[in-house]
């Protein structure tokens, strides 16, 4: 397993241990969060697709780093993990200083 594999699963692992455990603000459980990643998902592949296509690729990965598996448009599915992540934390703290503030999120 390549690094940049590693990297992406301990960042989803890291963010899901904040938001549900440490955090617990539990956003992964909410529809606010699904609709958000969808959203960001679907930019994402369109943009990520583009970068990263085999035909004429802009972004380039060193095969031995990643796990080797591509989706929509041969972006590397680490991408969507990172991608995850950073939605999990940003809303997860996004609701911790609300709820810290007396705000409702």
């Amino acid at each position: 397993m390549g690094e940049y594999t590693v990297l992406a699963t301990l960042g989803v692992l890291a963010a899901l241990v904040f938001d549900l455990f440490l955090a617990r603000t539990r956003v992964v459980r909410t529809t606010v969060f699904w609709i958000s990643l969808a959203i960001m998902w679907a930019f994402q592949i369109l943009v990520d697709g583009w970068l990263t296509k085999s035909s004429a690729p802009i972004v380039l990965y060193n095969e031995e780093e990643f796990s080797g598996r591509r989706i929509f448009f041969d972006s590397p599915v680490e991408d969507f993990a990172f991608a995850f992540a950073m939605i999990v934390l940003t809303l997860s703290i996004w609701d911790l200083l609300a709820r810290r503030h007396g705000e409702r999120a």
